[in-house]
C-alpha cells in the first residue's frame, strides 16, 4: 500500500526584501496521522515554516502540497489546515461553546447542524462542564483546551501549532503534553507542531525536524535524534553529548581512529555520512554523556582519558558529573543518583566509553 503523505515540501524557501534567507531548500514528507515536531532555537525559520505551510507567508521558491494538492499559491482560507496559537486567541466575549462553533458557523451550518460536533468535542478535550462560560473564567489550561477544540472542530487534514505549551507553567505543560498526543492519536490527524523545547518535541513528536541557520539540520525519530546525531549543531541541542575535535589518523572498516587533546579515540562512522572520510582531515565526534563510564566500568573500554572532576549537577532522578579533561574542554557523565560516587573536587578520575559509542558528525 502506497504511503499517503498529508504535506510534502519540495525545495522550499523564503527570502525576505533585502535578501535575508529565512528558510533555505527545505525539503519534507510528512504522513497521515503523524505528529511532527519543528526544533530549533529562536530565528531558526521554524515558525517561518509552519506559516508557509498554512499560507500565512507567501513561498519565495518550491511548492507545498496539502492532502496531494499544490497549495503554494492558495490563500489560507483554501487550505485544508487549522492554526493554533501561543497566546489561544480565544473570542473574550463569546461562550466557551461559541468560540469551538465559530469556525462551524463561517461554514454556513444551522445551529442544529453545529451542535453535535461541538458537543462531541467538547467532551474530547473535557471541557463540556464549562460549555457556557467565557475565557476569562477559566484557567490557562483551560484555555488551551478551548484553543485546541476550536482548531479541530473543522477536522482539518493537517493542525499546525506554533509553540502551543508556551504560555503554560511547567506543571501544566507536563500533562497538556501527555493531552495532546493522546487527542491526536484519538482523531487520527497530522499535527505539526513548532517549538524551541527539546523535552517537547522529543516526548510528542513521531518525527522531528531539527532546524539551525535557517536549514534542516536533521530528520528524524526521537531516538535517531537523540542517539545519533549528525551534525555538530544537532549534538550540542539535543541532549547532553560531550564533543571532541580532532584528526583522523588512520582509518579501519567502519571505524576512524582520532586523535584529540593528545590521545587517540576509536570513532564510528555513520553509514549516511555525506562527506569523504579521509586520513589528516579534521573532524568533530560526539559521545553521550550517559554513555560515559568511571572506575570498574572502564575495564577492557577501547576510549580512555583522565579527567578532573569538578563538580556534579542535580537532576532529580540523573545527575551529572563534570569532569575537566583539558584546559577549558569539559566532559560529562550522566547516571542515576543512587549509583555510588565518591568523588572529591580535583580528583582525577579515569574516564571511558565503547568504541561504537563515539559517532563522527557531519561538518
Amino acid at each position: 500500500m502506497a504511503t499517503q503523505y498529508d504535506v510534502v515540501l519540495t525545495g522550499v524557501h523564503k527570502t525576505y526584501p533585502g535578501g535575508a534567507q529565512a528558510v533555505i531548500d527545505f525539503n519534507a514528507e510528512i504522513e497521515h496521522g503523524e505528529f511532527v515536531a519543528m526544533l530549533g532555537p529562536s530565528g531558526c525559520g521554524k515558525t517561518t515554516t509552519l506559516r508557509m505551510i498554512g499560507g500565512l507567508e507567501e513561498v519565495t521558491q518550491g511548492t507545498i502540497e496539502i492532502a496531494g494538492q499544490d497549495v503554494t499559491d492558495l490563500p489560507p482560507s483554501h487550505r485544508d489546515t487549522s492554526m493554533m496559537f501561543q497566546s489561544f486567541a480565544l473570542f473574550p466575549h463569546r461562550t466557551v461553546f461559541e468560540n469551538v462553533e465559530f469556525s462551524l458557523k463561517m461554514q454556513g451550518r444551522s445551529k442544529a447542524q453545529r451542535a453535535p460536533p461541538v458537543w462531541q468535542m467538547l467532551e474530547l478535550v473535557g471541557l463540556a462542564e464549562f460549555a457556557e462560560r467565557r475565557p476569562a473564567a477559566l484557567s490557562g489550561g483551560q484555555q488551551q483546551r478551548v484553543a485546541l477544540a476550536r482548531a479541530l472542530i473543522s477536522r482539518p487534514t493537517v493542525l499546525l501549532l506554533d509553540e502551543p505549551l508556551g504560555a503554560l507553567d511547567y506543571n501544566l505543560r507536563q500533562t497538556m503534553m501527555v493531552e495532546l498526543k493522546k487527542i491526536q492519536r484519538e482523531l487520527g490527524i497530522t499535527f505539526i507542531m513548532v517549538t524551541h523545547s527539546q523535552q517537547e518535541a522529543l516526548s510528542m513528536a513521531d518525527k522531528v525536524i531539527v532546524m539551525s541557520d535557517a536549514i534542516i539540520q536533521q530528520t528524524g525519530t526521537s531516538r535517531e535524534i537523540y542517539e545519533r546525531p549528525r551534525t555538530k549543531f544537532v549534538a550540542q541541542f539535543i541532549g547532553k553529548n560531550n564533543l571532541f575535535h580532532g584528526v583522523i589518523r588512520s582509518l579501519s572498516g567502519s571505524m576512524v581512529f582520532v586523535e584529540s587533546i593528545g590521545k587517540v579515540f576509536f570513532v564510528k562512522v555513520p553509514d549516511e555520512l555525506e562527506y569523504d572520510v579521509t586520513q589528516g582531515a579534521e573532524v568533530w565526534f560526539s559521545v553521550r554523556a550517559d554513555r560515559m563510564h568511571t572506575g570498574e566500568g572502564t575495564a577492557g573500554m577501547s576510549n580512555q582519558l583522565t579527567g578532573k572532576y569538578i563538580t556534579t549537577e542535580f537532576l532529580g532522578s540523573l545527575e551529572t558529573d563534570v569532569f575537566e579533561v583539558a584546559p577549558g574542554h569539559f566532559v560529562y557523565l550522566e547516571r542515576h543518583r543512587s549509583q555510588p560516587r565518591g568523588f572529591s573536587a580535583g580528583d582525577e578520575v579515569m574516564l571511558a566509553w565503547p568504541s561504537g559509542d563515539g559517532v563522527l558528525l557531519h561538518r
